[in-house]
């Protein structure tokens, strides 16, 4: 039997030839069990007369789900608190076990005796990340919603899957445990402590996969990468119960392209085959458009004319950052930025590259590779929202292909 070496700290546990092929920084660290070793299971992860089975955590309106579907897994159940989002599994998956609630009132044993399945191969889930993101205001752990994230850890602790997928925003990557308002930073005669410190959630995640006797592998990916046309970082947090360092497979597209490798896909191939009479949208402002009006494919506030600049830009004019979103055409021949929650807001705008008009539901969903045919229930407003907060089908597509090699292929992998 082999046994992991178990690395102390933060240090990725690669090799040197290892970290070079990785110069594009996807992988950022693996995390082995210090007690786990590699070993033949009592139980096969899978049988050829069935699909590896999986249940999905906080599951929105399941853009991971599809993913992993298409990968060659069954979805066996959702526990989804949002109502919006529930009535946009039911109305599209109306025989699939759902549960709606909050994961703090369940437990493992429970969740699997509502869903009315006990063979399962792996869990997913995405949980909320605004605590995280860079987007807004960060609050970390001293917000609720990022409490949530080890109660997803505990349904996974309490039914001990073969595998576990965490998805959740690149702020993670630097997020602290107690989050510090610039005008409290600490001055020049006190240092941070240690929940203050950059990168301490991180390392609190570190000592609980530790806890949960589980090796996992995290990776900052572009879905770009990976055939989506879009950009979007997200992490990928992949656990293995026995020791597996399950990885994401290489980048299959690249910004530009090459002899081997295909470049990213743009906005146009996601847009291809669309027409809309009457797109739904959520319109810009009048004053909005004053400025975009002005604005040719591709260009964002800084072509504007730079007499009319603070006016436009208010108090964001004199503001630090690049502000690339504001006033932001996009491209057809570029994969589309990150599709928000909406796409009207001052500094995540998206207009549509020729219309004088946002992105719209159905091309927000193209984006995020949802099939033409899937429904999304509530306002314009919460269709946008449901569409942004999901993981583009491609994908989790992917990471479930990178789990169902491991799963398939047990028995040539098992020491």
């Amino acid at each position: 039997m082999q046994r992991h070496e178990v690395r102390v700290g933060m240090k990725p546990a690669v090799t040197a030839e290892e970290a070079r092929e990785h110069t594009h920084k996807r992988r950022l660290f693996v995390w082995p069990s210090e007690t786990c070793v590699l070993k033949e299971v009592s139980v096969p992860y899978w049988s050829a007369k069935k699909k590896p089975a999986f249940i999905s955590l906080f599951s929105g309106a399941m853009g991971l789900d599809l993913g992993l579907e298409s990968a060659g897994m069954k979805n066996s159940g959702c526990l989804e608190l949002d109502k919006w989002a529930c009535k946009t599994i039911r109305r599209n998956r109306p025989d699939l076990p759902l549960v709606e609630g909050d994961i703090r009132n369940w437990s493992g044993a429970e969740l699997l005796k509502k869903i009315g399945s006990h063979d399962i191969q792996l869990i997913c889930g995405g949980p909320p990340c605004p605590s995280f993101s860079t987007a807004g205001r960060r609050q970390s752990f001293g917000d609720p919603r990022g409490e949530v994230m080890f109660d997803f850890l505990r349904i996974i602790n309490e039914l001990r899957p073969p595998f576990f997928i965490m998805e959740n925003v690149r702020g993670i990557l630097s997020a602290a445990i107690k989050h510090v308002p610039l005008s409290e930073r600490p001055s020049k005669g006190r240092a941070f402590t240690a929940a203050e410190q950059k990168g301490s959630v991180l390392r609190l995640l570190k000592d609980e996969f530790g806890r949960m006797n589980y090796t996992v592998t995290v990776e900052l990916v572009n879905a770009a990468d990976y055939g989506v046309p879009q950009k979007r970082e997200r992490v990928v947090f992949i656990g293995s119960r026995d020791g597996f360092q399950v990885s994401m497979p290489p980048p299959m597209y690249v910004s530009s392209g090459d002899m081997f490798t295909p470049r990213w896909r743009t906005l146009a191939d996601a847009l291809t085959g669309l027409h809309e009479e009457n797109p739904e949208i959520t319109p810009f402002s009048t004053a909005r458009k004053k400025y975009l009006r002005l604005l040719k494919e591709g260009q964002n506030w800084r072509a504007l004319p730079k007499g009319i600049l603070p006016e436009a830009m208010g108090g964001a004019y004199a503001s630090g950052g690049g502000k690339v979103g504001f006033y932001r055409r996009l491209s057809f021949d570029r994969p589309s930025p990150t599709v928000s929650t909406s796409p009207v807001q001052k500094s995540t705008c998206l207009c549509h590259p020729t219309a004088l008009r946002p992105l719209s539901v159905r091309e927000y969903a193209r984006i995020q590779q949802f099939p033409d045919d899937w429904i999304f229930e509530g306002s314009t407003a919460e269709k946008y929202r449901q569409i942004g907060n999901a993981v583009p089908v491609g994908l989790g597509h992917q990471i479930g292909r990178s789990i169902l090699k491991y799963i398939v292929n047990y028995e040539n992998l098992s020491p």
